[in-house]
């Protein structure tokens, strides 16, 4: 049974068609793989999975209808995500950083710390530093990270919120290819424990590597879904990235 079901999902802008009809599942405990040329709307497909674009089809979570509802309520089903960019907060250590999504208040635990009540440790952050071999930088400052260090933190920081689902949007971007391989390894530990990851990324043996299950995109549409073996002598994929002359044996008009 899939975690995360996407049916015909498209998004337009005007009379641009930024998707249209993208379908692809994650089973629990899968490292689903999304690639594309730049442009091909990977980041949009995100996007509009986690409710930041208005968009048309059908998004479900465990077998729940997500569609039309705000980001926030898709969070708290379990749809986490990590963006481009590790926003963390810097004024804050690692494991500050991974309390703001783990740690989920209620009023009587609020009332109790204006009382100067102490509250318990979350075992979410520990669990997710673990799993992200980040226990020895529990106390750093985030901004003592290096990038590929700010990166881990970022997805630990997802996990912690102890979701079904993680997106993670281009998280090997800027890392140098031992920074990368790392992530590689982590990724898949996140997955062997359970939490399922569709993982959009540049780093063709990055995603080749570690995921399960490819799906392709090129202007807004699929073009190749399958395991990676399969994929990447797909003739559509080679098409895609290195132009027709790569299956044709003939130039590219210019």
């Amino acid at each position: 049974m899939s975690v995360l079901s996407v049916q015909s999902v498209s998004v337009s802008y005007g009379g641009v068609h930024a998707l249209s009809d993208v379908s692809l599942e994650v089973r629990a405990g899968q490292l689903v793989g999304l690639i594309g040329p730049n442009g091909a709307g990977k980041t949009t497909f995100v996007d509009a999975v986690t409710g930041l674009v208005p968009a048309r089809g059908r998004v479900e979570l465990d077998g729940r209808d997500l569609t039309g509802r705000p980001p926030h309520t898709r969070a708290r089903r379990g749809l986490a995500r990590t963006f481009q960019s590790s926003e963390l907060f810097d004024d804050l250590t690692v494991s500050e950083n991974l309390l703001v999504t783990a740690d989920r208040p209620s009023w009587w635990t609020a009332l109790g710390e204006t009382l100067g009540r102490r509250t318990p440790a979350n075992p979410a952050v520990a669990e997710a530093l673990a799993v992200l071999g980040l226990q020895d930088l529990a106390d750093a400052s985030a901004h003592e990270l290096s990038q590929g260090q700010r990166k881990l933190v970022g997805v630990a920081r997802a996990l912690a919120a102890r979701p079904l689902v993680i997106c993670l949007d281009e998280p090997a971007a800027g890392l140098d290819t031992a920074e990368s391989a790392e992530l590689g390894r982590r990724l898949r530990a996140v997955a062997d424990a359970g939490t399922a990851l569709l993982l959009i990324d540049h780093d063709m043996s990055l995603v080749m590597g570690i995921c399960d299950h490819v799906v392709v995109l090129e202007f807004g549409r699929v073009i190749a879904s399958g395991p990676p073996a399969r994929v990447r002598t797909d003739p559509a994929v080679i098409a895609a990235y290195l132009g027709a002359s790569a299956t044709t044996g003939t130039p590219e008009t210019p």
